[in-house]
């Protein structure tokens, strides 16, 4: 038996959309009501928070996030590419998963193969 590996590019290769919106743009969208009550410096501090939506092959999104404690220092593409860095680190247990599941499945053998095809019994099996 040989090592399975899966290669640096994987994770990488899973992402076919990615989005960005910040804290604000997600409060605003979902309903204005979260921002009522809120002090400006509360929703300002929305602003630093950026969220990375990663969409994956299968539909799967994965999400990342990124926040600026000093509004001063704040960068959007600095927080864009924190984001989808972490997003992408979610990504790897998955990978891990669906390789541990196929690694798990019983390998189908000839003999198998034949019974299934005959519609009798596996060799092995009951009947």
């Amino acid at each position: 038996m040989h090592a399975t590996r899966m290669p640096p590019t994987l994770a990488e290769e899973q992402v076919v959309a990615e989005n960005y919106v910040t804290g604000f743009e997600a409060s605003a969208r979902g309903t204005a009501r979260y921002l009522d009550g809120l002090e400006d410096r509360h929703i300002d501090a929305l602003r630093l928070l950026t969220i990375c939506l990663l969409t994956l092959r299968n539909g799967f999104v994965v999400t990342g996030e990124a926040f600026c404690s000093d509004p001063l220092a704040f960068d959007a593409e600095t927080g864009r590419k924190l984001a989808r860095g972490r997003a992408l680190d979610k990504v790897w247990p998955l990978l891990g998963y669906a390789l541990c599941s196929e690694l798990a499945r019983p390998v189908l053998t000839e003999a198998d193969a034949a019974a299934d095809l005959a519609g009798t019994p596996r060799p092995g099996q009951q009947g």
